[in-house]
């Protein structure tokens, strides 16, 4: 089938690069000119596990090419998925100035049947809304449908070959039929197609993520309480979690979600459900526990220091918001550097994938490591961030040779507390016992 992919973002890419490894022949549009050069030239301009080899696999191949060129992007596709940016307003909306703004020119161009597939995340009425501003600019026939996207970071590949399931909101008989066709690769193992109206469909995936949002906060508050009572988050959450009813995922405690999706997701229905006379006041709890929790290891560390931070080196393990991602989108580690930097903290960062990007933010108000113990060499205390793999399982004895003094802060609870003890580490976590 002949696709087209307009925006090359993190979904866009990850969608465009995927249909095509299907035998699809697939066009990605964008305006970046810069950005589209260098991906004809075969470079993957996100850092995602695995995409790169599929992504060089189809440009050799010529199923897989760009072009800043709406109107070829046009011409090609039967099928234009939209994978634009949809940004956090000030009043927390989703701004829809570049979907709508595509589908203005879309109407414009097209000179045949199409199916427009909003692909990005969109708060409901959303495909109504494209379909209007089409056709005040066309006599063509098309039908847009809502297709959400459920890809987690540093898991979208494999998320997209192997769907759990695939949404598809379609009044159109015409366009479902394409969709099914487009999708059957994808769901030969048996896992569903679920096809709903588009209202539905939109509603999904903020309802999904925020669902997932509060499951998280959740247990933060639970571990807050364990800290209190001197209960054990981690026996609190296997407890829970062998119960088929609650799951064992997302019952891990920390310093909060970040990230594009659940902090803007979130806000955005809280928004629409007010524009519609309805208060998620549930919602209005997640937003704000969640901030907090973000900065949650702060006034331990103050403590530890008897409220004095100034010219204390805090090395920090990870920027990104989660491993496996070079995503710093509304990071814990971003508050956190904010606050001990207002505190007269000097700061020594250390990631495997995202300290361009912080850099690019903070310049040389930190400084960066090119290793994990580079970072806490002659530093004062360690602070973790990000559950990456390289942290699980550091070598102590550097660590005690390299810090001043033996503290570890841990936002993600990565270690045992009795082999803290065992490793003379003063230990510090997140719903559990210091050690």
């Amino acid at each position: 089938m002949k696709i087209t992919v307009v925006g090359t973002g993190y979904v866009g890419l990850v969608t465009g690069t995927c249909l095509a490894e299907t035998g699809n022949e697939v066009v990605c549009v964008d305006i970046d000119a810069a950005k589209v050069a260098r991906m004809q030239a075969g470079e993957v301009p996100i850092y995602e596990p695995h995409l790169d080899v599929i992504f060089e696999r189809n440009i050799s191949a010529g199923r897989l090419t760009f072009t800043t060129s709406l109107q070829d992007g046009l011409d090609h596709g039967e099928i234009i998925f939209l994978a634009l940016p949809t940004p956090e307003d000030e009043d927390g909306s989703a701004d829809l100035s570049y979907v709508l703004g595509v589908a203005q020119e879309i109407g414009k161009y097209i000179t045949s049947y199409k199916v427009i597939v909003d692909k990005s995340t969109v708060p409901v009425g959303t495909a109504e809304k494209v379909r209007e501003t089409i056709a005040q600019h066309t006599s063509q026939a098309f039908d847009v449908v809502s297709n959400p996207e459920f890809l987690r970071e540093g898991f979208a590949v494999d998320d997209f070959l192997k769907p759990e399931r695939i949404v598809v909101g379609s009044s159109s008989e015409r366009a479902t039929a394409l969709m099914e066709k487009l999708y059957k690769p994808f769901v030969r193992s048996g896992n569903p197609i679920i096809i709903m109206d588009e209202k539905s469909a939109e509603l999904t995936k903020y309802a999904s993520n925020s669902f997932l949002a509060a499951k998280i906060t959740f247990m933060n508050e639970v571990a807050n309480y364990c800290e209190l009572v001197g209960a054990d988050v981690d026996m609190v959450r296997r407890g829970m979690g062998t119960d088929s009813r609650i799951g064992k995922r997302f019952l891990f405690p920390g310093i909060g979600y970040g990230g594009s999706c659940f902090p803007k997701d979130v806000k955005a229905l809280q928004k629409s459900g007010r524009d519609s006379g309805y208060d998620f006041k549930m919602l209005d709890a997640v937003i704000d526990i969640n901030n907090d929790q973000k900065v949650k290891l702060i006034p331990k560390i103050e403590k530890y220091f008897n409220g004095d931070l100034s010219g204390k080196t805090i090395a920090l393990w990870g920027l990104a918001f989660k491993p496996e991602t070079d995503d710093i989108r509304e990071a814990p580690s971003l508050y956190m550097i904010e606050a001990l930097l207002k505190k007269g903290a000097k700061i020594v960062a250390f990631d495997p994938e995202a300290m361009d990007n912080v850099k690019a933010k903070y310049q040389d108000k930190i400084s960066f490591a090119s290793d994990m113990y580079g970072a806490t060499d002659g530093a004062d205390a360690l602070v973790i961030s990000t559950e990456w793999s390289i942290f699980r399982t550091p070598n102590f004895k550097k660590l005690s040779d390299n810090l001043k003094n033996k503290i570890i802060f841990d936002g993600r609870n990565l270690y045992d507390v009795n082999d803290m003890v065992n490793e003379g580490f003063r230990y510090i976590s997140i719903g559990r016992r210091e050690a």
